[in-house]
């Protein structure tokens, strides 16, 4: 029997985690090796990602799996959307790579939006406009001086970054590059016109490739470093919500949500909907697997709550803790908060940002961490019956329920609200989607499953938990 050993590396914006899966040509089996900070690094009046360390928490999890006997067939890397590295002609990196929470992006939609029209920038791309997206992330420090571009060979996402990194070969992977509102949706390829607005040019980045694509080995210097001769480096869907979709076992009778530190609500469609009500509404078309789009609508998620926890003073830290403590919380208490509001994007205090949008609208603060959590969790819940019905309208039907995946699917509290607001059973699927793409996309490229094999293998690593709604 041909077993395969594969790392998958899951990156997101506050942590990373690398999993060991073992597939014996009918299950996978998963086990975590890993698990590290990924904090934004303050560094000359920017806010940075330090590439460097992830790279370095990579190799190391590559060095421990084989101390352990493990020896890798491939390995795969999925990230957090629209930030990129910028490398010099040799490989040398430039700077570390920009954080979409920084200061370089305010203004930016606007400045980009003198010299492309909005609408025009939506009806090439599909793309929902938020300050970060890579295209005016580009302009901004292109405009600003902050990266010289003559010095510039190449610009890589962050998964095709780390995967240039260990393979020595650039790479732009389909799913991550729509994400930052650069890729035109009619042609699923790099739109030069966007990015020669921003000054940019398309040779500027690497090849581009899909979801799938065994990119090489990983250099001999690494080879040497970890001992591991054969071990192939796969770019897998590298924008995380893509990989977590991907083991999403369902078709166009439901939407999904990834909820984490944001939540994801969509739909799986075989073509882009680009009208005026998808403008109006700032709806996305970013790319799946298989040249698919994964029509979806961003929500600030969980970094709400998360913000806050950090912040408490006088109440427990665990998770499971706070969430029972807000159960507590009398029904008299309604405070609702917009989660997508600006003044909850990145501010000094959570807590105080609630504070003021609670003044501003005339609604009670709340006064305890079980208040502050009870109105997040609540405010949430609103949030996507609103965008739940909006996807309804845009798929033309009724949509029978709500399949939930990500860390936030354990939060009991959370599941059973959005259940109530949307009167729809939530189905709540694995909480390690993400991996799980990751290494479905690793097992199609090497040859050991097809498409069609998916969806069994999906069911067979899931334990489903149905939240009925409680009739209003």
């Amino acid at each position: 029997m041909d077993i395969k050993h594969l790392l998958a590396v899951d990156l997101g914006a506050t942590s990373g985690r690398t999993t060991i899966a073992t597939f014996d040509g009918e299950k996978i089996t998963m086990r975590e090796l890993t698990r590290f900070a990924n904090p934004m690094v303050p560094l000359a009046g920017q806010t940075h990602w330090n590439i460097v360390e992830l790279y370095n928490q990579i190799i190391n999890a590559l060095k421990l799996a084989h101390s352990q006997g493990v020896e890798l067939t491939s390995i795969g890397i999925d990230t957090w959307g629209c930030d990129v590295a910028y490398f010099g002609k040799v490989g040398n990196l430039l700077s570390l790579p920009f954080c979409y929470r920084g200061s370089h992006t305010e203004g930016a939609m606007d400045e980009f939006f003198k010299r492309m029209p909005a609408k025009q920038l939506y009806e090439r791309s599909g793309i929902q406009f938020m300050p970060f997206n890579t295209i005016f992330q580009l302009d901004a420090i292109n405009r600003k001086g902050l990266i010289d571009l003559e010095q510039v060979d190449k610009i890589l996402f962050i998964p095709d970054a780390l995967n240039y990194m260990l393979s020595g070969r650039a790479t732009t992977e389909y799913t991550v590059a729509t994400t930052g509102q650069i890729v035109q949706c009619a042609t699923q390829q790099l739109d030069q016109k966007v990015l020669a607005t921003a000054g940019i040019k398309a040779e500027q980045f690497g090849e581009f490739i899909p979801s799938g694509t065994v990119i090489g080995l990983l250099t001999e210097q690494l080879q040497q470093y970890t001992g591991l001769k054969q071990t192939k480096v796969i770019a897998v869907a590298g924008h995380d919500t893509a990989s977590a979709v991907a083991a999403v076992p369902v078709g166009s009778e439901a939407a999904y949500l990834s909820c984490g530190t944001w939540s994801l609500m969509g739909i799986k469609s075989d073509k882009a909907i680009i009208n005026e009500r998808s403008f109006e509404e700032n709806f996305t078309n970013e790319g799946g697997i298989d040249g698919t789009i994964r029509f979806l609508k961003n929500i600030c998620g969980l970094w709400l709550f998360e913000r806050c926890r950090a912040e408490f003073t006088d109440a427990p830290t665990d998770v499971a803790e706070l969430v029972a403590l807000a159960s507590t919380v009398s029904e008299e208490f309604t405070t609702l908060i917009n989660p997508d509001d600006p003044s909850f994007a990145n501010p000094q205090s959570m807590i105080e940002a609630i504070d003021q949008y609670a003044e501003r609208t005339g609604q009670q603060k709340p006064t305890t961490a079980a208040q502050y959590c009870n109105c997040i969790f609540r405010s949430l819940a609103a949030r996507y019956k609103e965008v739940f019905t909006l996807l309804e309208e845009f798929a033309g039907r009724e949509l029978e329920y709500l399949y939930v995946i990500g860390g936030g699917a354990q939060n009991a509290m959370l599941m059973q609200l959005t259940a109530d607001a949307l009167q729809r059973n939530v189905i709540v699927g694995v909480a390690e989607s993400t991996t799980l793409g990751n290494i479905l996309m690793q097992l199609r490229a090497l040859g050991a499953i097809e498409r069609e094999d998916m969806q069994r293998i999906i069911e067979g690593a899931t334990n489903t938990k149905i939240y009925k709604p409680k009739t209003k």
